[in-house]
């Protein structure tokens, strides 16, 4: 154990900011961070190397633009084995919210994998306390992340997860997502598509060189089932970072991802 109270650290408006979401969307929107959002730099404490991934910028700027909350969620476990500090963490936090605009909430844990909290992610936690820091519902919310855990978390917590993989995704991870798109852009449309409802099937065309469909969960926004067919294309960061970054565990310490 680390000491660290067992709870995320949060940051963003301290009041609810929904209002005015359009039925059929959903009420948020939360994305993981390094190999999401930004390149996957292991335990990266410095603003300086934060750089946004082809077509998340304008991935997020099309949620805001719909007028759907958009918020982060990210494992930070450096801070846990002390190669971070909650400092670095958030001066990361504030370039990254200066590169794509400030983000509504931020939830983060610092925990490591051994410290027991019910936030680290695969559990439900963080995305729970986003929800609640927007006054949102998880049943109504996406997670848009990059390895199984992003998506595990959504599901722990009622919410979609759509898997956007990159050079470090495992193929397990992505043969058991409820929906896997080629690039954040693509994943962004599916999010916004409005819920058919009445148990009908959407189908989604993510690309050209289709594969077996992924489905959404049932009960996940509006109880309908939406089929994608797997393109060949994808937002994917730096394929020389190992696989672990920002927090994440190396699978040569302990098979696994933070």
């Amino acid at each position: 154990m680390t000491g660290l109270p067992a709870r995320p650290w949060l940051s963003g408006p301290p009041a609810p900011v929904t209002g005015g979401v359009s039925v059929g969307l959903p009420e948020a929107v939360l994305f993981d961070r390094d190999g999401t959002l930004v390149a996957d730099v292991p335990y990266n404490g410095d603003p300086e190397r934060v750089e946004p991934l082809p077509t998340a910028r304008e991935a997020v700027a099309a949620v805001r633009a719909r007028g759907v909350p958009v918020g982060v969620v990210s494992n930070q476990s450096g801070v846990a084995r002390g190669l971070l500090t909650h400092r670095q963490v958030d001066a990361v936090r504030r370039r990254v919210d200066a590169l794509f605009g400030p983000f509504d909430v931020w939830a983060v844990c610092p925990h490591g994998p051994d410290d027991g909290c019910g936030c680290r992610k695969p559990a439900p936690g963080l995305v729970l306390a986003a929800c609640a820091r927007l006054g949102v519902r998880a049943s109504r919310t996406v997670v848009i992340g990059d390895i199984g855990s992003d998506l595990a978390a959504a599901r722990a917590a009622g919410a979609r997860g759509v898997l956007v993989p990159t050079p470090v995704t495992r193929p397990e991870e992505i043969t058991g997502a409820d929906h896997v798109a080629p690039d954040l852009a693509t994943a962004v449309r599916f999010a916004l598509a409005p819920a058919t409802g009445g148990g009908r099937t959407a189908s989604v065309g993510l690309g050209t060189g289709g594969s077996s469909p992924a489905a959404i969960a049932p009960g996940a926004g509006g109880g309908h089932t939406a089929a994608a067919d797997l393109g060949t294309g994808g937002s994917s960061p730096d394929a020389s970072a190992p696989g672990a970054g920002g927090g994440r565990t190396a699978a040569v310490t302990t098979g696994g991802r933070s």
